[in-house]
Parts: structure tokens; C-alpha cells; sequence
């Protein structure tokens, strides 16, 4: 097992490794007073992980509610946020209480959010059973749902008590969706640790899971320790984010979250060298590497349907708006471009 310390105004410990899911109970017990634990998670993964989460709780002394939400993007709105605080209300949570995120990132990034907000905030922790859970969303405390105007433009920074990644629950994931979450874990690469995207050019879809979720992690507590709040360093953190975004709205969220990641990092590499940022050569190797774990390099929608989507990107400042662009494997700098230009950045990339 290996244990992550993240630094933030409430630290707390990401812990990675085989067979955790059974030490949930003991690990919440040190941290809660109550007995009481609400398991949030969706109706993919309550069926295979629910029962484990749950008889580990038990053994601690915990009584347990279930709340269960679709799976699916579509679940991470206001409705389904609604249904949980009134969940909560009617079975009378309290400050003490815990509620436990047991899934991937729409159930982490609600149920943090319902943490947040319930009672202005009650204890919470995230146990990913995705691996782009495990080495993006459930780290660094943003929380947040959708609205219909774009991807989570309502939400907090509110930290977990806890990340609990057992790496057991990562077998039951289809191949596709394993690969998803690889586009993150490339993402880390290019930013800033060569070595890892050198390892992972080398071992494909077979890198050793503990050793390159904690890289990850990581990477990802050294930068949020240095910007909780998201207000400069931590935007690096969304290389490819800004067109993913735009490309998951054009699709009605049909397009997996690392999908798009992995075409919108594609599309900012390219455009970043045609207008001398980086090398033909470091965006050869982005795309060679995407493409060898199977995800995708382009898009079929327009420059112009990407820009339209990405003017409530949160990266917006006023009349300008950060882009994220790679200069070669690991170092990526922010880039502020008006966002009358955006549309060009965008043509230059698809």
C-alpha cells in the first residue's frame, strides 16, 4: 500500500493498494464519531462494490443508508442533487455523520458537493472505483454539478477526509473504460514528469497500477497544495480540458469524460505547434501514445462548435481565457488568449 499526504487547509491521506475496500470501516472509524454512514453510489458499480462497503462498515460499528443514482453523466445535475440533500434530510443526517463517494467521478463530484452544502458541510470520503477517479477527480477537494449550459459550473472546493483507491475494484472495469481513465494519467506525463510518460510509451496498457496512480496523485497533491483554490498553477491541471469540455457538451455527454480529454489534449498540441509553442515532434509522440492506448486524436465537431462551448469554461478571465498548451513532454505553461481568438486556437488544432 502506499499513503499520499495531501496539504491542504483540512489534510487528509490518499491511500492506494490491493484489497482496501475491506479496510473502509476500520479507516473511517479512526476519523468519525458517529456510527452512521450514507454509501452514495450508482446502480454500475452498488451491484459489484456496494456489499464489500458495506460489511466493512457493519464490522466497525457503522449503520449504513444507500443512495443510488443512475450512472452516467446525466445523474450530476441539479434534480439528482436535490434527492440526495432531501435523502439526507429525511434520514437525519448529522455533522458527525460520513457519507462515503463509492464510484467514479460523477458519484465523487456529487456527493462532495452534497458534503459541501448539506448543513454548510459534513464529513465526507471518496473511495474511486474508476481509474480516472482514482488519479483526477477524487483528489483536491473540487466538487460540482452540470448545468445545462455546461459541465460543472456549480460547486465547491470542499477536501474528503479520506481517499481510499483499492485497485482490486479497477478489475471489473470494462477495457474501454479503463482506458478512459489513462487519458489523465498521460495528462500527468506531459505536464511534468517525462519519466512517467516515458514508462508509459514503454508498457502500453500494462503499467503497474499502484506505482502510476500514486505518480499521479502525486503530481496532482503538489500542485493543489500549492493552489487549493484554483487561481493559477492548479489551471495546468486542465491540459485538454478546455476543448474536452466543449466536446463533451456538443455530444450531450454521450463522449466519456477521458475521450474527450485525450482528443482535446491532441487538439491543443497541435495548435500549440503550429503557432511555435512546441515541436512537431512532441505532438507525433502525444498522438502516438493516445493512440496506442486506444483513445482518440481528433474530433468530428467544428473549431467553431468547440470555441462556442468553451466561452463558460472556468478559465475564463473577463475578455481572455487560459489555455493550457504543452511545450514539450513535461512542461506545459498557461497561455492567455482573447477569447476572440479562441476560435482560431481551435482551427489550428482539429
Amino acid at each position: 500500500m502506499t499513503t499520499i499526504r495531501v496539504e491542504t487547509a483540512r489534510p487528509y491521506e490518499v491511500r492506494v493498494g490491493a484489497g482496501l475496500l475491506d479496510q473502509l470501516g476500520v479507516q473511517l472509524r479512526a476519523r468519525c464519531k458517529s456510527g452512521r454512514a450514507v454509501i452514495v453510489s450508482d446502480d454500475h458499480v452498488a451491484p459489484l462494490h456496494g456489499a464489500a462497503a458495506e460489511r466493512s462498515l457493519n464490522r466497525s460499528g457503522f449503520s449504513t443508508e444507500k443512495f443510488i443514482i443512475p450512472s452516467g453523466e446525466a445523474s450530476k445535475c441539479g434534480e439528482i442533487y436535490i434527492k440526495l440533500l432531501r435523502f439526507l434530510a429525511a434520514h437525519q443526517i448529522t455533522r458527525t455523520d460520513v457519507l462515503v463517494a463509492l464510484g467514479g467521478g460523477v458519484v465523487g463530484d456529487l456527493t462532495g458537493f452534497a458534503a459541501a452544502t448539506y448543513l454548510r458541510g459534513v464529513p465526507f470520503v471518496q473511495v474511486p472505483t474508476t481509474l480516472l477517479a482514482a488519479v483526477d477527480s477524487s483528489v483536491g477537494g473540487k466538487t460540482a454539478i452540470d448545468l445545462p449550459e455546461g459541465k460543472n459550473l456549480v460547486g465547491a472546493f470542499y477536501q474528503p477526509m479520506l481517499v481510499l483507491c483499492d485497485i482490486d475494484t479497477l478489475n471489473t472495469l470494462p477495457p474501454e473504460i479503463f482506458a478512459d481513465g489513462c487519458a489523465e494519467v498521460i495528462k500527468y506525463g506531459i505536464l511534468g514528469d517525462k519519466e512517467l510518460f516515458t514508462q508509459l510509451e514503454k508498457t502500453g496498457l500494462q503499467f503497474d497500477r499502484e506505482s502510476v496512480i500514486a505518480a499521479s496523485v502525486r503530481m496532482k497533491r503538489d500542485v493543489v497544495s500549492r493552489d487549493e483554490f484554483d487561481t493559477g498553477v492548479r489551471q495546468l491541471l486542465n491540459l485538454g480540458h478546455t476543448f474536452a469540455h466543449g466536446i463533451e457538451s456538443c455530444s450531450g455527454y454521450t463522449i466519456p469524460h477521458g475521450r474527450a480529454v485525450a482528443a482535446g489534449t491532441a487538439i491543443i498540441a497541435r495548435a500549440a505547434a503550429a503557432k511555435g509553442y512546441c515541436t512537431d515532434a512532441t505532438v507525433r509522440r502525444i498522438e502516438s501514445i493516445l493512440t496506442q492506448f486506444g483513445l482518440p486524436i481528433r474530433t468530428k465537431f467544428t473549431a467553431s462548435q468547440l470555441a462556442a462551448r468553451a466561452l463558460s469554461d472556468k478559465k475564463r478571465d473577463g475578455d481572455a481565457i487560459n489555455l493550457i498548451v504543452p511545450r514539450a513532454i513535461g512542461t506545459c505553461d498557461r497561455v492567455s488568449v482573447p477569447v476572440s481568438e479562441l476560435a482560431l486556437w481551435a482551427e489550428a488544432g482539429v
